[in-house]
């Protein structure tokens, strides 16, 4: 009773970014739509000369040339040697030496924090990038998925193997938050929670994103999380009805298309498929809590014949899930015999502190922390310095931070390469960091820097 504050905070919170999620959605399409006719014309002078001469290419949004806002931060595509990242992944064994396993350590953390930068893009997007600049890749498919809560498909993921036939590796990938999708902040900025018996306490915006409940009938995530619905029919294909579920609002057809339900039904059939094959779990902000909490509630589900075939779970800018019962209740699975979760925090990303860890919000990390300060230094730490964001002590220091990030932005392609140059709107999203830093840090360009530039790891990981 004491903590109710908290969720009537939430509530008008997400009732404001739900009063403006038009206007959102709007300043969206002109933002998208500015920035692709801006980088398919060749910025300003060349959209300038395209006019003179009456050959202007007009962006065409859902086509394989159109990218997303975090597309056009990070314009990066290719794999960190990826030409040899099928091959050091098939031979990888924790036997290697500390030189072999950091390679793999560092292709496969390159190929994740890539991923998770890819599943901000549309389906074709995706498609056209795995197959024809990854090619060593192969790409299985694209869902948009389901949210019973906010009525819409609002959860995308995509899939993609090693190579199409006897894959080694399967690599699953969950879209982050956008940053024009008033859904998607709604859900970041639910700091309610669902307790399931023998787990504990769950962010209740990340179950409704997964497709497992929805809070206008909580008896849903009753039945989605303690199986009564884990073996469900489409009701549009099978006169037999579902189980009910106080006022049956998912829609015929709909259930199947959630993202837990979608996700874990093509990874069997991949695993059944490919008889070798381990997978790994990705994504960046929102898409690395989706991440995290997709092999959590495999383990719920007692899965345990696909949680066998788990290699790890690689997050970038991931939010608090739940509460500290939900670590302990992880750890075997994930610690045992080698680690196999990993958390990615940038310096000051702002992300990663929230919920608040406090006695009054109750959230808590769990698993490895791999945080990398302003200069690409790792550290192997339990949690992030600053945990909670906020205190006078690290004001000063934020701002000075994001003061050089600013200045690094506009050396980084002297100093480490042009593949490390930043672009226009890079800058100027750095330059907006000035003002905000905690979200600036958030973008994935730093979390692509920091697993390329970072110092040797010595992390061990399962082996294939």
């Amino acid at each position: 009773a004491d903590h109710r504050w908290v969720i009537a905070v939430s509530i008008i919170a997400r009732k404001i970014i739900g009063f403006l999620a038009k206007p959102m959605e709007y300043t969206g399409f002109v933002v998208d739509f500015t920035l692709n006719l801006l980088s398919q014309n060749g910025n300003i002078f060349g959209l300038l000369y395209s006019l003179l001469h009456g050959k202007v290419v007009i962006p065409r949004r859902g086509t394989e040339t159109f990218l997303s806002t975090i597309g056009q931060l990070d314009g990066r595509i290719d794999l960190y040697k990826g030409q040899y990242l099928t091959e050091q992944l098939r031979y990888s064994d924790v036997g290697q030496s500390g030189i072999e396993m950091e390679l793999v350590n560092r292709i496969l953390m390159d190929l994740c924090i890539m991923a998770s930068k890819l599943a901000y893009e549309n389906a074709e997007v995706v498609r056209n990038v795995v197959v024809d600049h990854w090619k060593q890749m192969h790409f299985v498919d694209f869902y948009n998925c389901w949210n019973d809560f906010e009525k819409e498909m609002s959860t995308q993921v995509f899939i993609l193997t090693d190579k199409p036939k006897d894959a080694t590796l399967i690599l699953i990938s969950f879209r982050g938050t956008e940053p024009f999708d008033a859904d998607d902040w709604c859900t970041d900025f639910d700091y309610s929670w669902y307790e399931i018996p023998k787990l504990g306490k769950v962010h209740m915006g990340f179950l409704e994103a997964l497709g497992l409940g929805n809070r206008a009938d909580t008896v849903t995530f009753q039945n989605h999380l303690l199986g009564k619905e884990a073996k469900f029919r489409d009701r549009s294909s099978d006169s037999e009805e579902l189980p009910s579920t106080g006022n049956d609002c998912i829609p015929p057809g709909k259930m199947e298309l959630t993202a837990y339900y979608a996700v874990k039904n093509k990874l069997k059939s991949l695993l059944e498929e490919h008889k070798k094959a381990k997978f790994v779990v990705t994504g960046h902000s929102l898409g690395g809590a989706l991440a995290i909490l997709f092999p959590t509630v495999l383990v719920l589900h007692d899965e345990m014949e696909i949680m066998h075939s788990l290699l790890g779970v690689y997050t970038f800018g991931q939010p608090r899930i739940g509460n500290e019962r939900i670590g302990r209740f992880m750890k075997a699975h994930l610690e045992s015999p080698v680690q196999k979760y990993f958390r990615v925090v940038y310096c000051n990303d702002m992300v990663p502190r929230l919920p608040y860890d406090d006695k009054t919000f109750s959230y808590k990390h769990f698993g490895v922390c791999l945080f990398y300060n302003s200069c690409y230094i790792e550290q192997k730490v339990d949690e992030e310095p600053n945990k909670n964001f906020f205190g006078l002590r690290y004001l000063i220091p934020v701002y000075l931070n994001a003061l050089w990030e600013l200045i690094r932005s506009l050396t980084m392609g002297y100093t480490h390469g042009p593949q490390y140059e930043e672009g226009w709107f890079s800058i100027f999203a750095r330059i907006l960091g000035l003002a905000f830093p905690g979200i600036s840090a958030h973008c994935p360009t730093d979390y692509v820097n920091s697993v390329r530039l970072g110092k040797e790891r010595t992390i061990q990981m399962s082996s294939f």
